[in-house]
Formats: structure tokens, sequence, C-alpha cells
């Protein structure tokens, strides 16, 4: 039997999870869940749209919903009203809440006995196990982590959210002399300010404050606050010319010296080039929508992060297969 998929939301993301599932042999959509008027919304797999409101009715048909909203105002308050119903995987990427959203929805979740496993995708996700796994190798080292350039989906969509923009791109972009002190075992102290900058490409409505709208960016916290921003208002025209493609990626460095004089030193490199950050994005929520509900069957309950979910869980392959061909 296969495993019954709710695509809740279906901008960049929720068309990135149905192209996910279509590939995935063990799993299947069983439609996409919308705020939106559904007769105006066509999928691309021809899937059924559905209104958001009537997901509850549907909800012995579902095994896990994936959630594909924003992480500013979306997924804070979605994520733990659906896990009051169902197994739910989202991508909150808010790292400096992780913690406070993590304890929301392990709230919901236990009282309903239902399993989620929240902040999934390449960061946090893939590097945050990246990061994991270097700290606990090389225990006397350093982290650093190094982003794009490529466009960040979040940060996007909270410049989006500012009164007066109608839509926008956002670039981070590391600052290069830092990341060749990095490779070359320097391990500098380093703020936010001076690992990246941020680049923001905005459309903004007829008429509107742009003095007031890339103010309001630059103080944003948890998004631009810390670091050198600039912002460029350009044309509607221009943004789809110029900055139509959503690519990203990045890389997490671990330095650290080993041995009793500390006396050898090491660097662990894990890098990501993505062509499209919401179509990997959703396959890293589908492979933890396939965890979440294998958990879920084994009574696992309440909210998890990928540090939590055992790696063999998310292979459609079976356990002896993955052992004797990948160890």
């Amino acid at each position: 039997m296969k495993i019954r998929v709710a695509i809740y939301g279906y901008g960049n993301l929720g068309r990135g999870v149905e192209a996910a599932l279509a590939t995935a042999e063990d799993m299947e959509a069983v439609g996409v869940f919308t705020r939106r008027d559904p007769a105006t919304v066509k999928t691309v797999t021809g899937l059924p749209v559905f209104s958001a409101d009537t997901l509850l009715s549907m909800k012995d048909k579902v095994d896990v919903v994936i959630l594909c909203g924003g992480s500013r105002t979306d997924l804070p308050v979605q994520t733990p009203a659906l896990a009051a119903h169902f197994n739910v995987v989202d991508s909150f990427d808010t790292h400096a809440r992780i913690p406070e959203h993590l304890a929301a929805v392990n709230a919901a979740a236990l009282a309903a006995g239902t399993c989620a496993v929240v902040s999934v995708g390449w960061d946090p996700g893939m590097f945050s196990l990246a990061r994991l796994y270097g700290g606990a190798i090389l225990p006397n080292g350093k982290d650093y982590t190094f982003w794009g350039r490529g466009v960040s989906q979040g940060h996007s969509d909270a410049i989006r959210r500012v009164t007066g923009v109608v839509d926008a791109r956002q670039y981070t972009v590391p600052v290069e002399e830092a990341l060749a002190a990095v490779r070359r075992g320097e391990e500098p102290e380093l703020t936010a300010r001076q690992k990246h900058t941020r680049e923001c490409y905005v459309v903004a409505e007829a008429g509107a404050d742009l003095a007031r709208i890339e103010a309001e960016i630059k103080a944003m916290p948890d998004y631009f606050a810390d670091y050198d921003t600039t912002v460029t208002f350009v044309s509607a025209e221009e943004l789809r010319r110029d900055h139509a493609g959503i690519p990203h990626g990045g890389r997490v460095i671990r330095t650290g010296k080993t041995g009793i004089a500390s006396d050898h030193s090491h660097v662990i490199e894990y890098s990501l080039k993505l062509d499209s950050n919401p179509e990997f994005t959703s396959s890293v929520l589908v492979a933890y929508a396939r965890a979440a509900y294998r958990m879920s069957a084994e009574g696992v309950v309440g909210a998890k992060t990928v540090l939590d979910v055992p790696p063999v869980l998310l292979s459609p392959k079976g356990r002896e297969e993955l052992i004797a061909s990948l160890v």
C-alpha cells in the first residue's frame, strides 16, 4: 500500500513536491489543498485541487501532510494546527526560531498522537546533519556554513510580505575572502555580516514609498538586520527577465585538529549546487514524509527534526538492501 500524501499549499515548493511524488514508487499524492479558489489552480500532473478547509474531512484518506507555506507567517500557525490531526512535515527555516517552532508543534503532536518532522530541507536539514557529523568527528574545531550565491525562498517571501511590494528575489552571497580563509584552516572568528551579503531585487507597487520599503527590509530581524543588504528596485519585466530562476547552494565546512598535541589539521566540506532550490527542498521533504509515516507506524509521536530521524527510514529501499549496497 502506498503512502498517501496531501500537499498543503501550491507555490514553487508545492509544485516541487508534486514532481517529487510523481517519481516516488511507494508514495502517491492525494491532491493539492489551497487557500485560493481551487477552480483557479491548475496542477502540473493533473492532481485534483481542494479547498484547504476540506482537508480535515479527508483525514481517513491521508497518511502525511507536506506543508508548503512560508516560514514568516504560514508555518508557525499551520504546522501546529495540522499536527493536531495529521502526521506532518514542514520546511520552517527561520533558524533562530526553530526551538520555539519545534516546541509548539511538539505540544500539538503529542496531544494528538501524531508524528511531525519540522525544519526539513537542505538548511536547515541536510546541512544540519553535516554540522552534526563534522562536530562529532572533529570535536576540536569550528563549524562554518556559507550559503549561495543563490535565491533564498524564505527571504524572498519575507520581502513580499512587506506592504507595497509586488514581487521580490533575494540572493544570499558568500564573502569570498572569508570563505578562502576558512578553507585554508585559519579558523577565523566571523560575524554573520562578515560571512555573507544580501542582494534584494524588488518590484514595488506604483506610488509606493520606496524609502520606507527599503528601510523596512534592511531592519527585518532574523532576515536582513545582521547583514550588509542592498535593495534594488526593478520593474516586473526586469525581474522576470533577469531573475526568473531559483538556483541556490552552499557548503558546510568543519575545520579541526587531531592528535595529542593537536598537530594534524583537517577540513571536512559538504557542498550543494542546486539548479532549483524549491525542487531540491521538495525532494528532501518527500524523503522525510516517508520517514514520518514510518515512524508513526512504529508508534513515534511528537515533533522531531532531521537530527532525530534514522537515515534508513528515508529511502524506499529496505534496510538489508541499503546495508548491502551502501555500507
